[in-house]
Order: structure tokens, then C-alpha cells, then sequence
């Protein structure tokens, strides 16, 4: 049996769960609560999340460099490979992904696997925005979507000016 191994990170926009094993990051996700589990270990691996996490809030990271277990369908994996491909502070909409994948007719699988990404932040579902310019779609938020590009945003904004 595998053991799971956990740590927490506390960002500006809540707490934020790791989960790994031996090898692997299996999930980043943000907790509704501040409660946190009591009993759990932490592991080099699950550490190294918190630590590149804890750097990406502070403005100190744009890119992770994690192990990261894809557990989805084929076409879930797909998608959240092509996501980390957008690169830092840019945007793309949901057509483009669709696109970007081969089918612009597959535009709404492409959303409901953007949606069920298990890796908050670290695979950038958050980048995916409507045709229109408008913010749709964030499984943690849109308060948090918002957030999180106006931070990447603003620091990219801050870079550019030196």
C-alpha cells in the first residue's frame, strides 16, 4: 500500500492542501476550511510543493518544477498537459484551448477537464478565460481566478518596468 504523504500551504487566497506519495504530487487543491488534518506526514516531495507554492505567492516563482501524477482519461491528461503550457501572466480562452488540442469543436470536454484539474495553481487552469475576456469556469472560485492573474499580472507588469 502506498502512503500518502501531505503538506499545507497558507496563501493569500486560502489553504491549499498537497498530497503525494513516494514518487509523485497527486493533488493541489484549495480547502474551504482552515482546518487542517491533525495526523499527517509530510515527505520531501510534498515538501518541495510547499516550498515552490510558498514561493510563487511570495513572487519569487513563475514556472513549478514538480513530478505530477496524471490520473485522469486520456483526454483529461491532454488538457492539463496543454495548460502548462501557457505561460506565465497570459491568458487563453477556452476556443483556443480547444484548439490548441486539435478540435475546436471539443471546446466543452476541454472545459470539464479543465475544471476537474487536480493541480490548483501548479497546472494554470486558472489561465482560461471566456472568448469574451470574461473570467468563467475556476472549481476553487472566480474570486480566486481573479486573484491569481491580477498577482501574476501585477509582478510581470513589476519585472518589465527594470
Amino acid at each position: 500500500m502506498n502512503s500518502i504523504f501531505i503538506s499545507y500551504v497558507e496563501s493569500p487566497i486560502g489553504m491549499i492542501e498537497i498530497k503525494a506519495d513516494e514518487q509523485s504530487i497527486l493533488s493541489v487543491q484549495f480547502k474551504d476550511t482552515n482546518k487542517v488534518e491533525t495526523s499527517f506526514s509530510e515527505n520531501e516531495i510534498s515538501k518541495n510543493g510547499k516550498q515552490q507554492l510558498s514561493e510563487y505567492f511570495a513572487s519569487e516563482r513563475k514556472e513549478f518544477e514538480l513530478p505530477l501524477k496524471l490520473s485522469g482519461t486520456d483526454f483529461q491528461n491532454k488538457v492539463w498537459t496543454e495548460l502548462q503550457v501557457i505561460p506565465y501572466s497570459k491568458t487563453i480562452s477556452y476556443l483556443q484551448l480547444a484548439k490548441n488540442l486539435g478540435d475546436p469543436k471539443c471546446i466543452r470536454a476541454a472545459g470539464t477537464a479543465n475544471g476537474k484539474n487536480p493541480f490548483a495553481i501548479v497546472v494554470p487552469c486558472h489561465r482560461v478565460i471566456g472568448s469574451n475576456g470574461d473570467l468563467i469556469g475556476y472549481a476553487g472560485g472566480l474570486w480566486r481566478k481573479q486573484w491569481l492573474l491580477e498577482h501574476e499580472h501585477n509582478l510581470q507588469k513589476q519585472v518589465s518596468l527594470f
